[in-house]
């Protein structure tokens, strides 16, 4: 048994690595700012991914107990980088593309965050007293 979880071990090891050096890699020579967004989100994450599910994996089968310290940052790394990444090209498409610029979306009015509405805001009150409660 521990044979086997040796050989898993190391699979998993150069998977992890084999898509840490792809997402690297894609980070140095894609050269638009987009592309290079989407190497380190993918690959990246799934080369960090596959070196802690090989620590999961050793934990259980070579020292005998189930370590959740790397599930928990597996599952952690698996639903925030995506979310990094959408944040990151939302800000990306707000300071360098323009209305003109952007696809047309088909039925959709406007393009993901990029319409520009004006807000009126009511101004706040400075007094106390207007916060009483009305009798």
């Amino acid at each position: 048994m521990a044979q086997i979880a040796d050989y898993l071990t190391a699979v998993f090891l150069v998977i992890g690595g084999f898509f840490g050096v792809v997402g690297s890699f894609g980070l140095i020579k894609l050269g638009d700012s987009m592309s290079r967004l989407h190497a380190p989100t993918k690959a990246t994450t799934l080369g960090v991914g596959g070196v802690l599910i090989t620590s999961l994996l050793h934990s259980y089968a070579i020292e005998g107990y189930l370590s959740v310290h790397e599930l928990m940052i597996t599952l952690f790394l698996f639903l925030t980088a995506p979310i990094t990444a959408l944040f990151i090209a939302k800000a990306h498409i707000h300071r360098h593309r323009e209305d003109y610029d952007l696809p047309e979306t088909g039925d959709d009015t406007c393009w993901a965050v990029l319409e520009k509405e004006e807000v009126v805001a009511e101004p706040l009150s400075d007094s106390l007293e207007d916060m009483k409660p009305t009798e």
